[in-house]
């Protein structure tokens, strides 16, 4: 018992932990673990940009399967994998064939990594909504959203169900969680195996259901952090895994049920979870709906960095830049939105970035940002090429 203990509790903590001991621990491990980075090559079919991703193992998991659906890669996207020295980091990706070079890395190692063409971006990002008492949470979505809720609960269609039984955590995982994250990651599907969710979130928080004319259609596993009042919305899942389930505004009423719940139960905050640091991405702008703030992850992500470094001009290159807009950090290590352009294509402004925790957007003319011998702009050092438009959206 003590040792299934260890395991769940301690692994929960090891992921998902917070405080200057576990990020010790984690930088002390990453750095014996990891005396070579990764290095894993990707190549798509044509016309798409070759990838590569380098440095810490997470990555590989994480940030690579987003890069490469953001490309467009068919099914057998072929990889190639094998490990470069820390202090060759910056010679391999001048030398590599790929076009992007990727890498995670602690900020601790910054001296061996790419400068020119590259911008760093945070590992991942965290959405945390504050709540304010007297804040009516129904403005924190658009009017049509509010209608829309309004009137399914003015209808009596849409309930919150609190569930506490094992059948309905069993129900939760087996029958929700599960096939939700097979069907959205297929193979690439990750998730707190069942015993960790059952003993870390579903005993130390709380189960909530949405129910639709009685029948249960999503559900939201949610851990409650009582040191700082923090409700953190852990697993998530639609009955059957059913992506109709995701339609008719479903989906919204069950993250303004979960912020209800949570202003009813004296919650300060509520972290709606962590993404990719793109504003493409489908959570970052879903979750945005709800006004979160964006901020650096509290977990052993906080201190990792993602160097983004574009090896060779190209078609597909500035494409995917331009259709990937990212959150980088400046030389002041502020978090700040990056839209690239060129004289051929406009910035993607049709995916916004306006929320707390971000400064404002720059606008980045890739004819700058790619020319040789200029400076990369946001590190700490490079600056800012005159082309470069600091736009105050």
């Amino acid at each position: 018992m003590r040792a299934e203990r260890l395991r769940t509790t301690g692994g929960y903590l090891w992921r998902n932990g917070e405080g200057a001991l576990i990020h010790g621990a984690h930088r002390y491990v990453d750095a014996v673990a990891s005396r070579r980075a990764v290095w894993v090559e990707s190549h798509g079919g044509d016309g798409t940009p070759g990838l590569v991703y380098a440095g810490l193992r997470e990555g590989v998991h994480l940030t690579l399967p987003f890069l490469e659906q953001r490309r467009g890669s068919p099914p057998d996207v072929t990889r190639t994998s094998s490990s470069r020295p820390w202090n060759r980091l910056s010679a391999e990706a001048a030398g590599t064939d790929a076009d992007l070079v990727v890498a995670g890395y602690d900020t601790r190692r910054t001296r061996h990594l790419p400068r020119s063409r590259s911008l760093t971006l945070p590992f991942r990002v965290s959405l945390v909504v504050t709540l304010r008492e007297g804040t009516d949470l129904l403005q924190h979505v658009s009017r049509k959203d509010r209608q829309q809720f309004a009137r399914q609960q003015r209808d009596g269609r849409w309930s919150l169900e609190e569930a506490t039984a094992e059948a309905d955590f069993a129900y939760f995982y087996d029958r929700m969680h599960l096939p939700t994250m097979r069907t959205r990651h297929g193979d690439g599907a990750r998730s707190e195996d069942r015993a960790v969710a059952h003993a870390e979130i579903f005993r130390k928080g709380v189960l909530l259901f949405l129910r639709q004319s009685g029948e249960r259609i999503v559900g939201a596993l949610c851990r409650i952090e009582p040191a700082d009042r923090t409700l953190v919305l852990r697993l998530v899942g639609v009955a059957d895994g059913d992506p109709a389930r995701y339609r008719g505004g479903t989906y919204t009423a069950m993250f303004l049920h979960v912020l209800r719940w949570a202003a009813r139960h004296g919650m300060s905050r509520v972290d709606l979870g962590g993404c990719e640091p793109f504003l493409s991405k489908g959570t970052f702008q879903f979750k945005r709906k709800f006004h979160p703030e964006v901020v650096l992850p509290g977990n052993h992500f906080h201190h990792k960095r993602l160097r983004l470094t574009v090896v060779r001009d190209s078609e597909p290159v500035r494409r995917f830049l331009v259709e990937n807009p990212v959150i980088a950090l400046d030389a002041r290590n502020r978090l700040r939105p990056v839209y690239f352009h060129d004289g051929r294509r406009p910035a993607r402004t049709d995916l916004p970035w306006r929320t707390a925790g971000l400064a404002s957007a720059v606008h980045l003319d890739l004819d700058t940002f790619l020319h040789p011998d200029g400076p990369s702009p946001l590190l700490p050092g490079g600056a800012t090429p005159p082309a470069t438009r600091f736009a105050q959206q």
